[in-house]
Protein backbone atom coordinates (compact mmCIF):
# COMPACT_ATOMS: atom_id res chain seq x y z
CA UNK A 1 0.00 0.00 0.00
CA UNK A 2 1.33 3.48 -0.94
CA UNK A 3 -0.27 6.92 -0.61
CA UNK A 4 -1.80 7.80 -4.06
CA UNK A 5 -4.08 11.38 -4.60
CA UNK A 6 -5.17 11.32 -1.07
CA UNK A 7 -5.91 7.62 -0.80
CA UNK A 8 -3.84 4.77 0.31
CA UNK A 9 -3.80 2.60 -2.68
CA UNK A 10 -2.04 -1.13 -3.28
CA UNK A 11 0.85 -1.21 -5.51
CA UNK A 12 0.61 -4.85 -5.73
CA UNK A 13 -1.02 -7.71 -3.94
CA UNK A 14 1.16 -11.15 -2.38
CA UNK A 15 0.91 -11.99 -6.59
CA UNK A 16 3.23 -9.39 -7.16
CA UNK A 17 3.11 -7.02 -9.94
CA UNK A 18 5.02 -8.87 -12.90
CA UNK A 19 2.20 -11.90 -12.20
CA UNK A 20 -0.59 -9.71 -11.81
CA UNK A 21 0.11 -8.32 -15.38
CA UNK A 22 0.33 -11.71 -17.07
CA UNK A 23 -3.19 -12.25 -15.40
CA UNK A 24 -4.51 -9.46 -17.08
CA UNK A 25 -3.07 -9.92 -19.93
CA UNK A 26 -4.64 -13.94 -20.22
CA UNK A 27 -8.05 -13.89 -18.16
CA UNK A 28 -9.07 -11.72 -15.91
CA UNK A 29 -7.76 -9.04 -13.76
CA UNK A 30 -10.06 -6.62 -11.29
CA UNK A 31 -8.86 -3.18 -10.27
CA UNK A 32 -9.62 -1.02 -7.23
CA UNK A 33 -10.09 2.24 -9.14
CA UNK A 34 -12.28 4.19 -6.70
CA UNK A 35 -9.79 6.72 -6.75
CA UNK A 36 -11.27 8.55 -10.19
CA UNK A 37 -13.69 11.23 -10.33
CA UNK A 38 -17.00 11.22 -11.04
CA UNK A 39 -18.74 14.49 -12.30
CA UNK A 40 -22.71 14.73 -13.63
CA UNK A 41 -23.82 17.26 -15.62
CA UNK A 42 -27.27 18.13 -16.49
CA UNK A 43 -29.71 20.68 -17.58
CA UNK A 44 -29.95 23.35 -20.30
CA UNK A 45 -26.93 24.30 -21.80
CA UNK A 46 -25.07 21.17 -21.06
CA UNK A 47 -24.40 20.14 -24.22
CA UNK A 48 -22.94 22.94 -25.81
CA UNK A 49 -21.11 23.74 -22.10
CA UNK A 50 -19.18 20.22 -22.52
CA UNK A 51 -18.52 20.59 -26.19
CA UNK A 52 -16.83 24.12 -25.35
CA UNK A 53 -14.69 22.93 -22.95
CA UNK A 54 -13.23 19.68 -23.66
CA UNK A 55 -11.17 18.90 -27.32
CA UNK A 56 -13.28 16.04 -28.26
CA UNK A 57 -16.45 16.10 -30.94
CA UNK A 58 -18.92 15.21 -28.17
CA UNK A 59 -22.45 16.37 -29.55
CA UNK A 60 -22.78 13.22 -32.40
CA UNK A 61 -22.83 10.92 -28.95
CA UNK A 62 -25.83 9.06 -28.81
CA UNK A 63 -27.13 8.12 -25.05
CA UNK A 64 -25.12 4.69 -24.18
CA UNK A 65 -21.56 6.22 -26.46
CA UNK A 66 -18.44 7.01 -24.21
CA UNK A 67 -15.60 9.01 -25.46
CA UNK A 68 -12.32 9.92 -24.94
CA UNK A 69 -10.95 13.34 -24.88
CA UNK A 70 -8.99 16.10 -23.04
CA UNK A 71 -9.39 19.40 -20.78
CA UNK A 72 -7.01 21.67 -22.05
CA UNK A 73 -6.30 25.30 -20.72
CA UNK A 74 -5.93 28.51 -22.72
CA UNK A 75 -2.76 27.74 -23.29
CA UNK A 76 -3.21 24.19 -24.94
CA UNK A 77 -1.83 22.27 -22.51
CA UNK A 78 -3.15 19.51 -20.43
CA UNK A 79 -5.10 19.78 -17.10
CA UNK A 80 -6.50 16.72 -17.35
CA UNK A 81 -7.64 13.96 -19.82
CA UNK A 82 -11.27 12.45 -19.28
CA UNK A 83 -13.79 9.77 -20.47
CA UNK A 84 -17.03 11.31 -20.83
CA UNK A 85 -20.37 9.16 -21.71
CA UNK A 86 -23.45 10.34 -22.75
CA UNK A 87 -26.68 9.22 -20.39
CA UNK A 88 -30.17 9.40 -20.96
CA UNK A 89 -30.19 12.48 -19.03
CA UNK A 90 -27.49 14.06 -19.11
CA UNK A 91 -23.33 13.83 -19.08
CA UNK A 92 -20.78 11.58 -16.92
CA UNK A 93 -17.50 12.29 -16.55
CA UNK A 94 -14.67 10.64 -15.50
CA UNK A 95 -11.63 12.58 -14.16
CA UNK A 96 -8.18 11.94 -12.96
CA UNK A 97 -8.30 11.64 -8.65
CA UNK A 98 -5.12 14.25 -8.43
CA UNK A 99 -7.13 16.76 -10.74
CA UNK A 100 -10.74 16.14 -9.26
CA UNK A 101 -11.21 19.59 -7.42
CA UNK A 102 -8.96 21.58 -9.90
CA UNK A 103 -11.09 20.43 -12.61
CA UNK A 104 -14.57 20.70 -10.70
CA UNK A 105 -13.51 23.86 -10.47
CA UNK A 106 -12.73 24.92 -13.64
CA UNK A 107 -15.65 23.60 -14.96
CA UNK A 108 -17.74 25.33 -12.15
CA UNK A 109 -16.58 28.65 -13.23
CA UNK A 110 -17.37 28.64 -16.54
CA UNK A 111 -20.92 26.68 -16.21
CA UNK A 112 -24.10 28.65 -17.31
CA UNK A 113 -26.79 29.27 -15.02
CA UNK A 114 -29.23 26.92 -14.38
CA UNK A 115 -26.26 23.98 -15.35
CA UNK A 116 -26.31 21.02 -12.92
CA UNK A 117 -22.77 19.84 -11.86
CA UNK A 118 -22.78 17.88 -9.48
CA UNK A 119 -19.24 15.70 -8.03
CA UNK A 120 -20.62 12.28 -7.79
CA UNK A 121 -16.97 10.87 -6.55
CA UNK A 122 -18.08 9.88 -2.92
CA UNK A 123 -20.90 8.10 -3.54
CA UNK A 124 -20.37 6.36 -6.42
CA UNK A 125 -17.94 2.85 -6.66
CA UNK A 126 -15.23 1.94 -9.53
CA UNK A 127 -14.28 -1.33 -10.38
CA UNK A 128 -12.32 -2.17 -13.48
CA UNK A 129 -12.68 -6.08 -15.07
CA UNK A 130 -10.38 -6.40 -17.42
CA UNK A 131 -8.67 -9.40 -19.50
CA UNK A 132 -9.77 -11.40 -22.57
CA UNK A 133 -12.24 -13.25 -20.32
CA UNK A 134 -13.51 -10.30 -18.65
CA UNK A 135 -16.46 -10.05 -20.52
CA UNK A 136 -17.27 -14.10 -20.44
CA UNK A 137 -17.18 -13.47 -16.84
CA UNK A 138 -19.59 -10.51 -16.64
CA UNK A 139 -21.83 -12.21 -19.19
CA UNK A 140 -22.12 -14.89 -16.32
CA UNK A 141 -22.90 -12.41 -13.25
CA UNK A 142 -25.36 -10.33 -15.28
CA UNK A 143 -28.29 -9.12 -16.53
CA UNK A 144 -30.07 -6.04 -18.33
CA UNK A 145 -33.80 -5.82 -19.76
CA UNK A 146 -33.29 -6.59 -23.64
CA UNK A 147 -29.81 -8.17 -23.53
CA UNK A 148 -29.15 -11.43 -22.74
CA UNK A 149 -25.56 -11.31 -22.59
CA UNK A 150 -25.28 -7.43 -21.75
CA UNK A 151 -21.85 -7.14 -21.90
CA UNK A 152 -20.67 -8.78 -25.11
CA UNK A 153 -23.40 -7.49 -27.25
CA UNK A 154 -22.31 -3.87 -26.14
CA UNK A 155 -20.27 -1.99 -28.33
CA UNK A 156 -16.94 -1.24 -27.55
CA UNK A 157 -16.55 2.65 -26.28
CA UNK A 158 -20.44 2.19 -25.30
CA UNK A 159 -22.43 1.85 -21.67
CA UNK A 160 -25.61 0.52 -20.58
CA UNK A 161 -26.81 -0.17 -17.21
CA UNK A 162 -26.93 -4.05 -16.12
CA UNK A 163 -27.40 -6.38 -12.83
CA UNK A 164 -24.78 -7.99 -10.81
CA UNK A 165 -25.72 -9.24 -8.07
CA UNK A 166 -28.55 -7.23 -7.36
CA UNK A 167 -26.58 -4.11 -7.98
CA UNK A 168 -27.62 -1.93 -10.54
CA UNK A 169 -24.34 -1.23 -12.11
CA UNK A 170 -23.71 1.17 -14.93
CA UNK A 171 -21.12 -0.67 -17.20
CA UNK A 172 -18.54 0.85 -19.65
CA UNK A 173 -16.75 -1.20 -22.38
CA UNK A 174 -13.88 0.60 -21.45
CA UNK A 175 -10.41 0.63 -19.94
CA UNK A 176 -7.01 1.37 -18.94
CA UNK A 177 -5.07 -1.94 -20.26
CA UNK A 178 -5.30 -2.69 -23.38
CA UNK A 179 -7.49 -5.20 -22.72
CA UNK A 180 -11.07 -6.27 -23.34
CA UNK A 181 -13.41 -5.92 -20.52
CA UNK A 182 -15.25 -2.55 -19.00
CA UNK A 183 -15.39 -0.34 -16.27
CA UNK A 184 -18.50 -0.54 -13.61
CA UNK A 185 -20.36 2.43 -11.65
CA UNK A 186 -22.58 1.86 -8.61
CA UNK A 187 -22.78 2.86 -4.88
CA UNK A 188 -20.24 3.06 -2.75
CA UNK A 189 -21.91 0.77 -0.05
CA UNK A 190 -22.04 -2.20 -2.41
CA UNK A 191 -18.50 -2.30 -3.13
CA UNK A 192 -17.17 -5.27 -0.85
CA UNK A 193 -19.83 -6.93 -1.73
CA UNK A 194 -19.55 -6.78 -5.95
CA UNK A 195 -15.69 -6.99 -5.66
CA UNK A 196 -16.21 -10.58 -3.45
CA UNK A 197 -18.86 -11.38 -5.98
CA UNK A 198 -16.53 -11.28 -9.17
CA UNK A 199 -13.86 -12.82 -7.54
CA UNK A 200 -16.31 -15.72 -6.06
CA UNK A 201 -17.80 -16.06 -9.50
CA UNK A 202 -14.94 -16.43 -11.56
CA UNK A 203 -13.52 -19.02 -8.87
CA UNK A 204 -16.49 -20.92 -9.32
CA UNK A 205 -16.59 -20.68 -13.08
CA UNK A 206 -12.89 -21.63 -14.15
CA UNK A 207 -12.13 -17.61 -14.44
CA UNK A 208 -8.51 -17.05 -13.79
CA UNK A 209 -9.57 -13.76 -11.40
CA UNK A 210 -7.24 -11.32 -9.63
CA UNK A 211 -6.92 -8.60 -7.99
CA UNK A 212 -4.23 -5.79 -9.62
CA UNK A 213 -2.52 -3.33 -7.91
CA UNK A 214 -1.18 0.11 -9.41
CA UNK A 215 2.38 -1.13 -10.47
CA UNK A 216 0.76 -4.01 -12.87
CA UNK A 217 -1.78 -0.76 -14.02
CA UNK A 218 0.79 1.25 -14.91
CA UNK A 219 2.69 -1.63 -17.06
CA UNK A 220 -0.35 -2.44 -18.82
CA UNK A 221 -1.30 1.21 -19.78
CA UNK A 222 2.58 1.88 -20.93
CA UNK A 223 2.26 -1.22 -23.25
CA UNK A 224 -0.32 -0.24 -25.08
CA UNK A 225 0.27 3.22 -25.19
CA UNK A 226 -2.06 4.90 -23.01
CA UNK A 227 -1.19 8.54 -21.33
CA UNK A 228 -0.53 8.31 -17.54
CA UNK A 229 -1.31 12.25 -16.21
CA UNK A 230 1.83 13.79 -15.17
CA UNK A 231 4.11 11.55 -17.13
CA UNK A 232 2.89 11.38 -20.94
CA UNK A 233 0.34 14.41 -20.35
CA UNK A 234 0.11 17.26 -18.04
CA UNK A 235 0.25 20.59 -17.78
CA UNK A 236 3.41 21.35 -19.17
CA UNK A 237 2.48 19.24 -22.05
CA UNK A 238 0.65 19.96 -25.13
CA UNK A 239 -1.30 17.39 -27.12
CA UNK A 240 0.03 17.34 -30.47
CA UNK A 241 3.67 16.51 -29.21
CA UNK A 242 2.28 14.16 -27.03
CA UNK A 243 0.38 12.59 -30.13
CA UNK A 244 -2.75 13.48 -29.39
CA UNK A 245 -4.16 15.54 -32.22
CA UNK A 246 -6.68 12.57 -33.08
CA UNK A 247 -8.52 13.93 -29.76
CA UNK A 248 -8.66 17.47 -30.74
CA UNK A 249 -11.56 18.25 -32.84
CA UNK A 250 -10.64 21.42 -35.15
CA UNK A 251 -13.36 22.33 -36.79
CA UNK A 252 -15.12 23.04 -33.28
CA UNK A 253 -14.20 25.35 -30.49
CA UNK A 254 -12.59 24.25 -27.41
CA UNK A 255 -10.68 25.81 -24.67
CA UNK A 256 -7.16 25.91 -25.94
CA UNK A 257 -7.94 25.49 -29.55
CA UNK A 258 -6.22 29.25 -30.87
CA UNK A 259 -3.13 27.90 -29.17
CA UNK A 260 -2.85 24.61 -30.34
CA UNK A 261 -3.23 25.65 -34.26
CA UNK A 262 -0.12 27.23 -34.58
CA UNK A 263 1.44 24.78 -33.24
CA UNK A 264 -0.14 22.15 -35.77
CA UNK A 265 0.63 24.31 -38.58
CA UNK A 266 4.34 24.69 -37.92
CA UNK A 267 4.93 21.01 -36.18
CA UNK A 268 5.85 20.88 -32.70
CA UNK A 269 9.20 21.41 -31.11
CA UNK A 270 8.97 17.57 -29.50
CA UNK A 271 7.89 14.26 -29.67
CA UNK A 272 7.07 11.47 -27.46
CA UNK A 273 8.37 8.42 -28.39
CA UNK A 274 9.22 4.71 -26.91
CA UNK A 275 12.95 3.77 -26.14
CA UNK A 276 13.52 0.41 -26.05
CA UNK A 277 16.82 0.21 -23.50
CA UNK A 278 19.49 -2.32 -23.22
CA UNK A 279 21.49 -2.71 -19.82
CA UNK A 280 19.75 -0.65 -17.47
CA UNK A 281 15.93 0.50 -15.91
CA UNK A 282 15.27 3.57 -17.74
CA UNK A 283 13.01 5.88 -15.35
CA UNK A 284 11.46 8.80 -15.12
CA UNK A 285 13.62 12.27 -15.40
CA UNK A 286 16.29 10.33 -16.97
CA UNK A 287 18.35 11.95 -20.00
CA UNK A 288 18.00 11.21 -23.48
CA UNK A 289 21.31 11.50 -25.27
CA UNK A 290 22.72 11.18 -28.87
CA UNK A 291 25.66 8.62 -29.38
CA UNK A 292 27.81 11.23 -29.00
CA UNK A 293 26.11 11.98 -25.54
CA UNK A 294 24.44 15.22 -26.15
CA UNK A 295 21.01 15.61 -24.07
CA UNK A 296 18.21 15.99 -25.82
CA UNK A 297 15.44 14.47 -24.28
CA UNK A 298 13.89 13.84 -20.83
CA UNK A 299 12.49 10.56 -20.01
CA UNK A 300 8.56 10.69 -18.49
CA UNK A 301 8.08 7.26 -17.73
CA UNK A 302 10.23 4.10 -17.97
CA UNK A 303 10.13 0.35 -16.59
CA UNK A 304 10.16 -3.38 -17.70
CA UNK A 305 7.46 -4.20 -19.52
CA UNK A 306 6.47 -7.64 -18.55
CA UNK A 307 4.18 -8.95 -21.96
CA UNK A 308 6.96 -7.80 -24.32
CA UNK A 309 9.84 -8.00 -21.89
CA UNK A 310 11.73 -4.91 -22.89
CA UNK A 311 13.21 -2.69 -20.46
CA UNK A 312 11.65 0.69 -22.11
CA UNK A 313 10.62 4.17 -21.81
CA UNK A 314 8.86 6.59 -22.98
CA UNK A 315 10.55 10.27 -23.64
CA UNK A 316 10.38 13.62 -25.22
CA UNK A 317 12.63 13.97 -28.09
CA UNK A 318 13.18 16.50 -30.95
CA UNK A 319 11.02 15.63 -34.59
CA UNK A 320 14.32 14.60 -35.92
CA UNK A 321 15.78 11.66 -33.60
CA UNK A 322 11.85 10.29 -33.14
CA UNK A 323 11.79 8.18 -36.55
CA UNK A 324 11.63 4.71 -35.87
CA UNK A 325 14.72 2.92 -36.14
CA UNK A 326 17.40 5.97 -34.32
CA UNK A 327 19.63 5.29 -32.22
CA UNK A 328 19.61 6.89 -29.11
CA UNK A 329 21.11 6.31 -25.15
CA UNK A 330 19.48 6.76 -21.86
CA UNK A 331 21.70 8.00 -19.10
CA UNK A 332 21.35 5.11 -16.12
CA UNK A 333 23.34 6.29 -13.53
CA UNK A 334 25.45 8.69 -15.07
CA UNK A 335 26.73 5.73 -17.90
CA UNK A 336 24.74 6.32 -21.42
CA UNK A 337 23.12 2.79 -22.02
CA UNK A 338 21.80 2.16 -25.56
CA UNK A 339 18.28 3.14 -26.39
CA UNK A 340 16.41 2.54 -29.73
CA UNK A 341 13.05 4.42 -30.75
CA UNK A 342 10.48 2.10 -31.28
CA UNK A 343 6.92 2.37 -32.72
CA UNK A 344 4.45 2.61 -30.06
CA UNK A 345 2.26 1.07 -28.78
CA UNK A 346 4.62 -1.50 -27.70
CA UNK A 347 1.57 -4.17 -27.13
CA UNK A 348 -1.41 -3.40 -29.79
CA UNK A 349 -4.60 -3.01 -27.92
CA UNK A 350 -7.54 -5.04 -28.41
CA UNK A 351 -10.08 -2.39 -29.60
CA UNK A 352 -7.54 -1.73 -32.24
CA UNK A 353 -7.33 -5.59 -33.28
Amino acid sequence: MAPFAGYDMPISYPTGAVEEHLICRRSVGLFDIDHMGQFELQGPGADDFLSGLVSSRILDMKSGDARYSLLLDEGGMVLDDLFIYRLPKGWWVVVNASNRARDLEWMRVRAPQGLSLVDRSDDTYMIAVQGPRAIELLDAVSRAEGRERPASTLERFCACEMDIGGTRVLFGRTGYTGEDGGELFFPQERALELWELLLAEGEKRGIETAPIGLAARDSLRFEAGMPLHGHEISPSINPIEAGFKWACDFEKDFVGRSALEPIVAAGPSRRLVALDVSGGVPREGFAVLTPQGESVGICVAGMFCPTVKKYAANAFVPPALAKVGTVLAVSIRDRPREALVVKRPLYLPAYRR
